[in-house]
């Protein structure tokens, strides 16, 4: 498989912005590099790397709330990436709510939460 010619940072990573493929709403944005992009095409479920804890990780793979891949977009700089799912479960956010923008730019909450984290993920410190 050839992936396109990306504008990789520093790091070699590119934001991905996930984006529900149905109703348009933007769930989350989190960092690829070439390897978790070439294992989002390959597989057909979305996968990143965490910057915090320096791993790989498939979306859902602890919450069963996965993100099944219908389209993957470039913008016209090739360095963004826009990739449209089908989200399965409740939502995208690890905080409970269906998107990681839930909240407005006051920080007040602006849509509720559609599960629990403490159910799905356990009681977790701070």
């Amino acid at each position: 498989m050839t992936l396109p010619e990306l504008k990789y940072d520093d790091n070699g990573l590119i934001p991905a912005i996930i984006q529900d493929v149905e109703t348009g709403e933007v769930l989350m944005m989190a960092y690829m590099n070439e390897t978790a992009l070439r294992r989002t095409v390959e597989t057909g479920f979305t996968h990143f790397w965490s910057r915090s804890r320096r791993k790989y990780w498939k979306k859902g793979e602890t919450s069963g709330h996965v993100q099944e891949v219908r389209q993957i977009l470039l913008d016209c700089d090739a360095d963004t990436l826009l990739i449209k799912v089908i989200q399965h479960g409740p939502g995208a956010c690890h905080t409970g709510h269906r998107s990681c923008f839930y909240r407005d730019i006051d920080g007040e909450e602006v849509s509720e939460k559609v599960f629990s984290e403490e159910e799905v993920y356990g009681k977790r410190d701070g």
